[in-house]
């Protein structure tokens, strides 16, 4: 199972739980502000500050609708990699900070050309198939090297 010969590969879709999460949060946010009632400026800095979250946030990490989304997960003989539409496969080294819970991974990743930068997915069980969730939560706790810089 966890031979470096053994390749693994992945691909995820948009999770309707994340987006239920993610407008729940943002209506939360809203609400308070109707609710608490701070001064004008106050009100007005956050909802600038939540919709350009939304607008930054929406299409790259929750709809996965941007280019630069990264949307799969490769393990083979040369290390780990992530796929994005405007990338392609990029080697990345895992960082000892992931977690894989039976309902969530959330996947923190260091690109290969970037010392001081780590990035990191969210990947709820309904983003994959059940059987394929699983192999990647196993794959992630129990694989050999898997902090170990690309190669």
């Amino acid at each position: 199972m966890s031979s470096r010969s053994d390749p693994f590969e992945c691909r995820w879709q948009r999770s309707r739980q994340l987006v239920t999460l993610y407008v729940s949060c943002v209506l939360l946010v809203c609400s308070t502000l109707l609710w608490v009632w701070p001064p004008a400026w106050v009100s007005l800095t956050v909802l600038a500050g939540v919709i350009a979250h939304m607008k930054w946030v929406l299409p790259r990490a929750v709809l996965l609708a941007h280019p630069a989304a990264v949307r799969g997960l490769r393990h083979d003989a040369s290390g780990w990699a992530v796929w994005s539409d405007a990338v392609g496969w990029a080697p990345v080294q895992l960082r000892p900070d992931s977690l894989a819970l039976p309902f969530l991974i959330v996947l923190r990743y260091r690109p290969a050309d970037r010392r001081f930068v780590t990035r990191s997915v969210c990947i709820p069980a309904d983003a994959l198939p059940r059987a394929t969730h699983r192999r990647l939560r196993v794959r992630l706790k129990f694989s050999r090297r898997r902090w170990a810089a690309p190669e």
